[in-house]
């Protein structure tokens, strides 16, 4: 590309000659550039004048480049590659497509002359910009340079230098000299890759030949395997000293928390230790403090459920349950629901294990069993500190249980979670746990099950037919599912060959009613069950996870997954 002369063009006159924008609009925008110094074509997008897709589109068109849309593009991550990534992230440059007379680059300013100079310097290539929006193309960036090639890289180093130094094991993991120590590149590495594809956990296994470190990714683990096994003494090491734990100590398991900062984001670590043949198995669970509290619109709840769980959560007194197995998301509802109720009018006291969000104006206490800080002894306490609602991490005894249900009866909204399957056995399983059922049956207010299923991916989705096995058993569901189109994901660029994307959450509402208590106060799970499946407002996890199929939401195998865990019950 002759780059010798650059195009000369005012963003803002340019926007104006094709009537996106007006000359007080033009003027609004000078005036504001100066107090903040952007650029103009920013300015106009985040004042609301014009949308990006537009300006850039306007700006594509006038200077004879394509314009981009990465969120349809399909992507080639060996192509990308080519492209170091420091170059790509210091020129916001990715490279799209290969042509006969030179390379197709994605750039977030194609206007930019000496970027492109350079880019066709390294390259070696002939370099034909295109517009693409700023947002997608960091998104894309994140995707494709993955740390994968790094961290075993940096493993092979510290496996060098553990072989031909005389450095204590531990010395090496605890060294503070430099943060250029291969067990701290190591692990900023592993931490960047998980925060960058938006992992839950990061598991660190060591095996008798290999190592590996397997992420969380929208409830699926993907694996990294080092031959350098030797290498997870320094890691364990250097993560107990961050967590303050007895580096000493390889028989028992330990539990502890650090926070970091990884790619200007405030990162709370959850660690647990469990001694295997081979070393210790470290698990982290990975919060991000900096992302801000869900509100409950954000949940994905049906607006039909979500309106009723509001009213629900609004009551003066009584108490509602969120249900489901580990990692369904129960802890974000609460929260989200916390979230609502926090104003200055309410006093919320919360007991949970761990305090996972700190929240303004609410008063957390953190379980500890050693010291005899448990949750019945916290719930007896805070009842005493004249709140309005109370918040339980979980019901795991029956005292637990008994003391949040007489609150709930005496006049304080009581949240909580329950490990049950769904929500018809939810209050069968108070029972079961020693509480009276004239108790349950005055205190219950309501019941939300959820469960989390994975999104189709939007970039790969194609039409699906189901297999005579899968119509059977959706007829058996619900008999109108038939005539619906399915879909799912064939797997791309953008979802790392999985086919899904993010996950949303799944829920069923119960509310108590006349017969649900009758049957309650008897004790009959069987007349419980039934007094359910009439109420008229009740859809189960299954049906509302068909909605999601139905709508192209989600596959239907992810459906098939819910009901599995339903029936195995």
């Amino acid at each position: 590309m002759d780059t010798a002369k650059a195009p000369k063009v005012r963003i803002g006159d340019l926007l104006v000659s094709k009537g996106l924008i007006v000359e007080d609009q033009l003027k609004a925008a000078l005036t504001e550039q100066k107090r903040t110094g952007k650029k103009i074509g920013k300015v106009v997008v985040d004042l609301g004048f014009v949308t990006e897709a537009q300006m850039l589109q306007t700006m594509a068109n006038h200077f004879g480049y394509p314009f981009v849309d990465l969120l349809r593009f399909r992507l080639n991550n060996d192509l990308i590659k080519a492209l170091p990534e420091t170059y790509a992230r210091r020129f916001r440059a990715i490279l799209l497509a290969e042509q006969p007379d030179g390379l197709l680059v994605g750039m977030s300013d194609p206007l930019d002359l000496l970027a492109i100079d350079e880019l066709q310097r390294i390259l070696k290539r002939s370099v034909h910009p295109a517009f693409v929006k700023e947002q997608d193309l960091l998104a894309a960036m994140d995707r494709s340079y993955r740390r994968s090639e790094q961290i075993a890289s940096i493993a092979v180093e510290l496996d060098s230098e553990l072989e031909t130094t005389d450095f204590d094991l531990e010395n090496l993991a605890t060294t503070t000299d430099t943060a250029e120590a291969p067990v701290v590149r190591l692990l900023q590495s592993i931490f960047e890759d998980a925060v960058q594809v938006r992992a839950s956990d990061i598991h660190i296994e060591p095996d008798e030949q290999v190592l590996r470190v397997r992420l969380r990714i929208d409830g699926e683990l993907q694996e990294q395997v080092m031959k350098e096994r030797r290498i997870a003494p320094a890691l364990v090491s250097r993560l107990k000293i961050m967590s303050g734990l007895d580096i000493s100590e390889k028989r028992l398991p330990q539990d502890g928390r650090f926070n970091v900062r990884i790619l200007g984001k405030s990162i709370d670590v959850r660690l647990s230790t469990l001694p295997v043949p081979y070393g210790e198995c470290v698990v982290m669970r990975l919060l991000d403090q900096s992302a801000g509290m869900l509100s409950m619109d954000k949940l994905g709840m049906p607006e039909s459920i979500r309106n009723r769980f509001e009213n629900l959560i609004q009551r003066p007194y009584g108490m509602v349950l969120v249900t489901g197995p580990t990692g369904s998301g129960k802890t974000t509802t609460l929260y989200a629901a916390l979230n609502q109720l926090n104003v200055p009018e309410r006093k919320i006291i919360t007991a949970e294990d761990p305090i996972e969000y700190r929240l303004p104006r609410i008063n957390q206490v953190q379980v500890s069993s050693k010291i005899g800080l448990t949750f019945s002894s916290v719930l007896r306490t805070a009842l005493r500190q004249d709140p309005d609602v109370i918040l339980v991490g979980e019901m795991r005894d029956h005292e637990t249980a008994e003391i949040g249900l007489r609150a709930a009866m005496t006049g304080h909204m009581v949240l909580s979670t329950l490990h049950t399957n769904d929500s018809v056995s939810t209050a069968m399983r108070l029972i079961d746990m020693g509480c009276d059922a004239f108790l349950v049956a005055s205190s219950l207010r309501a019941v939300v099950a959820q469960r989390l299923v994975r999104k189709i991916c939007e970039h790969c989705k194609q039409p699906y037919e189901l297999t005579p096995q899968e119509l059977t058993w959706l007829g058996n569901i619900d008999g109108t599912a038939l005539d619906a189109q399915y879909h799912k994901g064939s797997g791309c660029h953008h979802c790392n060959n999985t086919g899904y994307t993010g996950r949303i959450g799944v829920y069923e509402l119960l509310e108590m009613n006349e017969g649900l208590l009758y049957a309650l106060r008897k004790g009959d799970a069987a007349e419980f069950t039934r007094a359910a499946a009439d109420s008229p407002s009740f859809r189960s996890l299954s049906q509302c996870a068909l909605d999601y199929a139905r709508t192209g939401v989600t596959s239907v195998h992810e459906v098939f997954k819910i009901t599995a865990t339903l029936e195995d019950q």
